[in-house]
């Protein structure tokens, strides 16, 4: 594919929320051809391998501060690694090709494509570690709730935010064993737990919108690279996070130190992790609350795509027929 030219007139940020689409839906066509197959590393592989080609086309000079598969050695976009034509506007770029990769694997909801893209300096160099966190959607006075308080009294502080009885929250929560504390606690205090087997970008972003997905707080500890990644999304459609690295090994301090993290204890809000104008994207690989899985017919790929920036609000949510299905082999 030649690369993306910018047109007379037209900035590159208005193309690049255009553009950003385009890669997310390349990841996602290219797992979803092996949804429910049982291949993790081969799906991730193939949604890496699609999502470095089409950021090599964009008009960027890119680098990934963000990547996927250092953990757990997965195929990754990695650290550092340069994306676009080396030209034009400096950015940083956080990627998981495929949050979900075991969803799509088993063919389960939630399985995501997806990016965001911010100017130089304005991601946080997050490690490949867990990271504890806590969010909730806008419309609520500043620290709601806290990452340090009892998930109980967060979830009551949340409910008389709202005007509501606890019974009426609804709390989002990775099903592992580490968080049976929160769980029982979010239940003795009245409220719902919705369980999810993994996806914690997706998870948080429900909060942005309860009256659609039916949950009002995300709680619990996942990736430190999806913290970030939500973090952008939330810094487009609005809401609160907190978050703090887990530093619990000299290894993982070593390797926090050598990303520029000073402070292993800092609590990170969303303004620390994502600052200036940003773009968020995801496409959906199966079906989900947020998105729709890509659809195979008789020479059409459907996928479905939202598409975020921060410095105007706007969401954009792209219904997408490519009728040169073959464009995507």
């Amino acid at each position: 594919m030649a690369p993306l030219t910018v047109p007379q007139g037209v900035t590159m940020e208005r193309v690049l929320s255009i553009e950003i689409a385009r890669v997310t839906e390349r990841a996602a066509v290219a797992a979803a051809r092996l949804r429910g197959r049982g291949a993790v590393k081969k799906s991730d592989q193939v949604a890496v391998d699609a999502m470095r080609r089409e950021l090599g086309a964009l008009p960027i000079d890119g680098t990934v501060v963000i990547g996927e598969g250092e953990m757990d050695e997965a195929p990754m976009l990695y650290i550092g690694e340069k994306v676009g034509i080396k030209s034009g506007l400096k950015v940083d770029i956080a990627v998981d090709p495929l949050e979900g990769t075991t969803l799509c694997a088993k063919n389960m909801p939630g399985a995501i494509a997806t990016i965001a893209i911010a100017s130089e300096g304005a991601l946080l160099h997050a490690p490949d570690i867990y990271m504890d966190k806590i969010a909730v959607g806008p419309g609520y006075p500043k620290n709601v709730v806290d990452l340090d308080a009892p998930a109980e009294e967060n979830i009551l502080a949340l409910a008389k935010a709202k005007g509501v009885k606890p019974e009426a929250i609804t709390a989002m929560i990775l099903d592992r064993p580490r968080h049976a504390d929160i769980i029982a606690a979010v239940r003795k205090a009245g409220a719902a737990v919705s369980l999810i087997t993994d996806g914690d970008i997706a998870g948080v972003i429900h909060t942005a919108e309860p009256h659609k997905t039916g949950i009002d707080i995300y709680l619990g500890i996942g990736g430190a690279p999806e913290g970030v990644l939500a973090a952008a999304a939330l810094r487009c459609i609005g809401g609160q996070m907190q978050t703090r690295l887990l530093i619990d090994t000299d290894e993982k301090r070593e390797r926090a130190t050598k990303m520029g993290i000073k402070d292993p204890r800092k609590k990170y809000r969303i303004e620390d992790m994502v600052r200036g104008d940003c773009l968020f994207a995801a496409t959906g690989v199966t079906d989900g609350r947020m998105l729709r899985g890509v659809r195979f017919g008789n020479g059409v790929v459907e996928t479905e795509t939202v598409v975020m920036r921060s410095a105007s609000g706007t969401v954009r949510r792209i219904v997408a027929e490519h009728r040169k299905a073959d464009k995507f082999e």
